[in-house]
């Protein structure tokens, strides 16, 4: 397990699922995602099966390591996503799916600093990334207070709801988080 200060990212297991499916076809978090569609349990497990074998993607349970004294309690899902080992980029990806939380305070800082530290340290990325819609103000509060900058704005890079949206795209470099005390947050 990886640990942060409040969580720990271990293993996606598959009795954890279920609960991952029913947050992400969560309409207040789907909004947010990439994925248009719910989803159904056989697209889950296919997605799964798929992660197995994706060495481009990892993809971890976030568990509540703190409140309850060594039993597990998944709260999320989060990892490193479009993983270029030649480029040695990735994007961030997470979701705090316990209390409908979405991105809180508390969990989501601890998981997205866990992240980084994981993939500039162990994995050796040179630039980690975020993509987020122009609404969606949680994951763009994350970005500014990690430090990272925008790159750009990819103009009506998505339709939902009848309407286009902007990409805002976010980025670290190593040097910058070498740079940076995320303890200091």
């Amino acid at each position: 397990m990886i640990k942060g200060e409040f969580i720990g990212l271990r293993a996606i297991d598959p009795g954890d699922l279920w609960p991952l499916l029913r947050w992400r076809n969560n309409p207040n978090f789907r909004k947010h995602y990439r994925e248009y569609r719910e989803l159904t349990l056989i697209q889950q497990q296919e997605w799964f099966q798929q992660m197995l074998k994706d060495p481009h993607m990892l993809m971890f349970s976030i568990v509540d390591n703190i409140s309850c004294e060594g039993a597990e309690i998944l709260i999320g899902c989060g990892g490193l996503t479009y993983i270029n080992f030649v480029f040695r980029t990735a994007e961030i990806s997470l979701y705090i799916g316990a209390k409908d939380l979405y991105l809180d305070d508390k969990f989501a800082p601890d998981a997205w600093r866990t992240l980084m530290r994981y993939g500039f340290e162990e994995l050796g990325m040179n630039k980690l990334w975020v993509e987020a819609y122009e609404f969606d103000e949680k994951r763009i509060a994350l970005c500014h207070r990690f430090n990272f900058h925008q790159d750009g704005k990819l103009r009506q890079n998505a339709f939902k709801n009848g309407v286009y949206l902007d990409s805002l795209i976010f980025s670290m470099l190593r040097n910058e988080w070498i740079d940076w005390d995320p303890r200091n947050d």
